[in-house]
């Protein structure tokens, strides 16, 4: 299984072929019911199977890719192989830039404030409320993650992943700042939501692609 599992790696990555895998892995299980099977769970576990051997493809390479890198992927399950590789060298592209280091820790920052807060998306509605906005570091941030989503929307679109994340990272500065200068946790009800919905928002930008936060050491 191990070795037809590489094989369908190799076909679908090294032919380019554009397949959406985990519709493809349905559609197979629906041909062969098995009495008291869960295709949905038998799918999943599939899909699970094959991308073990496809993080061994690529760390067998030596091309620069890593664990944490092909984790930050792999937490998307990304429906292609096709679309999945595309991410993952975007990972690894931007894994190389000097923000990058910074970034992953803030996303972490970001996600166990959120989860701590236990905030969602749901939560965030529609997004942060810049009439709640206080101080030149909020606005600051705010300003750049809208400017950000009008270009980085067209980029996901096109799967032109290393060039979102190149331009995300340019969001360092309006970052860094922020943590420096706002506490998130207020005791203010209102702003404090609105912090949390405009980190929401930040999340939810480098989740398009994959879990950057995955690149910082331990487990997030």
């Amino acid at each position: 299984m191990r070795r037809a599992a590489l094989g369908v790696i190799r076909i679908l990555l090294e032919h380019s072929l554009e397949i959406d895998f985990a519709d493809g892995v349905g559609v197979a299980l629906a041909q062969q019911p098995v009495a008291g099977m869960d295709n949905e769970a038998q799918g999943e576990a599939l899909y699970d199977f094959v991308v073990d051997r496809l993080r061994r493809y690529y760390l067998d390479q030596d091309i620069g890719i890593t664990t944490p890198m092909f984790d930050a992927v792999r937490d998307k399950r990304p429906r292609s192989l096709g679309d999945f590789d595309q991410r993952l060298k975007a990972v690894a592209a931007f894994a190389r830039l000097e923000p990058a280091a910074s970034l992953a820790a803030a996303n972490k920052r970001t996600a166990n404030i959120l989860r701590q807060a236990e905030f969602d998306e749901a939560d965030a509605g529609g997004g942060a409320d810049p009439a709640l906005l206080r101080g030149a570091p909020e606005v600051a941030l705010y300003e750049a993650l809208k400017s950000a989503e009008k270009h980085v929307q067209p980029l996901l679109e096109q799967r032109a992943y290393t060039e979102a994340l190149t331009l995300l990272a340019e969001l360092r500065p309006a970052i860094d700042r922020f943590f420096d200068e706002v506490m998130v946790m207020t005791d203010d009800a209102a702003e404090r939501r609105n912090r949390l919905a405009l980190l929401a928002e930040l999340r939810g930008l480098f989740l398009n692609i994959a879990d950057v936060s995955r690149l910082t050491p331990g487990k997030e």
